[in-house]
């Protein structure tokens, strides 16, 4: 039997990740794996690049991971600033050697959003009305270039598991830092998970079967959203503390 624990969109919220460090001991896992948009946001971006430096966790880069290092300087970004400021010379380094994707014990194919694309979701198409979930024969077309037989992505923040008709798994392990965002490419969309539980995902293979079990995780969440708060984003401060966009 093998297990992995798969985690993303950690967005430097060091205190969710912490919390699912811990639980993730009591599953006596293989290797865990992070899928990227590690430290993006306005929380403890250097904290969290320190643990996953120390702990040597396998990752991917994410679009937000990638600016940290490529946006010009005079990125107008207050909270690209923000993370500038706290990261150290080693921390950036590290991410910016960081692959785009990778292929884990032979068998496993990590990316941030999709194979195609680090701002790509896998499992949403987003019309102007909002995410609608893909065809399978969409998504199917999307790895097709991908000869593994379980695919890893996040990015959109949501938790999900599908085998596609091929019996390819893909597995999104939702976002361990940030529950609920709005954006605004390419429509303006919501993406929320309606409670503030840090998410990863437990993989399993057990004589040739794979099995994704989605965990949520509780965390100081009123800690994260008052600094969030304190660094400008009450945006953040309300969706860390809420797991949703706006209130009900």
């Amino acid at each position: 039997m093998k297990k992995y624990a798969i985690i993303s969109d950690i967005h430097g919220n060091r205190g969710a990740l912490e919390a699912v460090l811990a639980d993730i001991r009591t599953h006596a896992v293989r290797k865990i794996i992070n899928l990227g948009d590690a430290l993006y946001g306005p929380l403890d971006p250097a904290g969290t690049a320190e643990r996953l430096m120390d702990l040597n966790i396998m990752s991917v880069w994410g679009n937000e991971d990638r600016i940290i290092y490529s946006a010009p300087a005079n990125e107008p970004s207050p909270t690209l600033q923000y993370v500038r400021c706290r990261l150290n010379r080693e921390q950036v380094e590290w991410l910016s050697r960081l692959p785009g994707t990778a292929i884990i014990d032979s068998v496993l194919f990590a990316c941030h959003a999709s194979p195609r694309s680090d701002t790509e979701y896998f499992f949403w198409h987003i019309h102007p009305e909002g995410p609608v979930l893909r065809d399978g024969r969409e998504m199917e077309k999307m790895i097709e270039e991908v000869s593994s037989r379980v695919v890893l992505c996040g990015h959109d923040h949501v938790p999900r598991s599908l085998f596609l008709n091929d019996g390819i798994l893909v597995v999104d392990p939702g976002s361990v830092g940030l529950q609920a965002f709005q954006d605004e490419a390419p429509y303006r969309h919501i993406m929320q998970n309606h409670s503030p539980h840090a998410r990863y995902t437990i993989l399993t293979e057990d004589k040739g079967t794979w099995h994704a079990e989605h965990q949520k995780v509780a965390y100081d969440w009123e800690a994260a959203s008052v600094l969030a708060g304190e660094n400008g984003r009450a945006d953040w401060a309300f969706w860390l503390r809420t797991g949703k966009v706006k209130a009900d």
